[in-house]
């Protein structure tokens, strides 16, 4: 809301600002709660994600309305009027013979309500009981950034302030009655200069990293896609939440690893067979080249239906046990059902759990269960 109040407002109008403040927190209140109680519904529709905008997603709700009484027709018939039938409707029959008509009344209203990311990554926190992230070791890294805030008198001519200074000469000329607006000459003297002035602030960098793996072999179908994309956007707003700036990296693989943009990475769809130890070779190479543990805390997911080439099988195990674990806040692999894939990989995966505190191991079967999937993930706080 916009509403300024001052001292010299008018005590009706603070108590109007407050009302409006009031009803305004109230109404979000609502909201939050329907967006709660619905989260479900709308994790595995994705209405969300289809709605988001740079800060904000808007999702629809239903109209919320004050509990009222409402009035039939009169003399409709129905229950207190007249003896009645056994099996009679309540409501007036539609059209001739109770054939079903076009109706002239206006139906419930849907409305769209803008939410933060923040706002939504917190109702998500809640209603799955997610404990908050705790970053690891010293990969907060903090800089001191200068930021210009205020104008001082003195200071160096490269800083100095064009406007404001021409300003205070201009002001200077008309009090003293030399200015001429016939031919102005503004020479602005000692004391008209401004000067920008600033102070040092601390600014957390992007220290955390998201890496999605996906494997794109002609056995993941678009259904399987669709729910990897849900999921993830979900993980993004939880992560998101807890750190300053995320950069986010994409892998898909069949035979073969490759990086990729957000677009391609869900669209893409290959013939090949399957190598899932490509995409975590290829995993590996970005974190040590781009993202060090020593200064990022970093997050690899991936997804697959479980097919795997037999022979890769020791060497993923390997990678992951000798290479990635030890650079990760968190490894999470997701197995989604697929009528092609065999499933196999997912209990290879699961045998590092009880080893490696950073390994969670989840499977989604259908879009139900994306919830229960995404607090397998991040319910470790990792």
């Amino acid at each position: 809301m916009g509403y300024r109040i001052s001292e010299h407002n008018h005590p009706r109008h603070i108590a109007v600002g407050q009302k409006i403040e009031q009803d305004l927190q109230r109404f979000r209140k609502i909201v939050r709660g329907k967006v709660k109680s619905n989260l479900s519904k709308y994790i595995g529709r994705g209405e969300m994600i289809g709605k988001k905008g740079k800060d904000f997603v808007s999702i629809p709700v239903p109209s919320i309305n004050l509990p009222q009484f409402r009035y039939g027709n009169k003399n409709s018939g129905g229950v207190g009027v007249g003896p009645g039938q056994p099996g009679q409707p309540l409501t007036p029959q539609q059209g001739e013979d109770g054939e079903p008509q076009a109706g002239d009344q206006p139906g419930g209203h849907i409305l769209e309500v803008d939410l933060t990311m923040e706002e939504l990554a917190d109702i998500l926190g809640e209603e799955l009981a997610l404990p908050r992230i705790e970053p690891r070791g010293q990969k907060n890294v903090v800089t001191e950034k200068d930021k210009y805030t205020s104008i001082r008198s003195v200071g160096p001519e490269s800083l100095r302030h064009f406007k404001r200074t021409y300003k205070r000469a201009i002001k200077r000329q008309i009090s003293a009655g030399t200015y001429d607006p016939i031919m102005p000459k503004v020479i602005p003297q000692r004391e008209d200069k401004q000067y920008r002035s600033w102070k040092e602030v601390q600014k957390p960098d992007a220290v955390a990293c998201v890496i999605y793996m996906m494997d794109v072999s002609g056995s993941m179908t678009d259904e399987q896609k669709e729910i990897v994309r849900i999921e993830a956007f979900w993980i993004d707003t939880w992560i998101k939440r807890h750190y300053k700036g995320v950069d986010t990296v994409y892998i898909i693989h069949d035979a073969v690893a490759q990086e990729v943009d957000e677009h391609r990475f869900y669209h893409t769809r290959e013939s090949g067979g399957t190598k899932i130890s490509s995409a975590y070779e290829m995993c590996n190479k970005i974190i040590d080249s781009r993202y060090p543990p020593s200064q990022w805390n970093v997050y690899a997911f991936h997804f697959s239906d479980g097919d795997n080439w037999g022979d890769d099988v020791p060497k993923c195990v390997d990678l992951l046990t000798t290479q990635l674990l030890p650079k990760l806040n968190l490894f999470g692999y997701g197995q989604v059902e697929s009528p092609y894939g065999s499933g196999e990989f997912f209990e290879h995966v699961n045998e590092l759990v009880d080893d490696h505190e950073n390994v969670v191991v989840s499977r989604v079967p259908d879009r139900d269960a994306i919830l229960g999937s995404i607090k397998e993930f991040l319910k470790t706080g990792r």
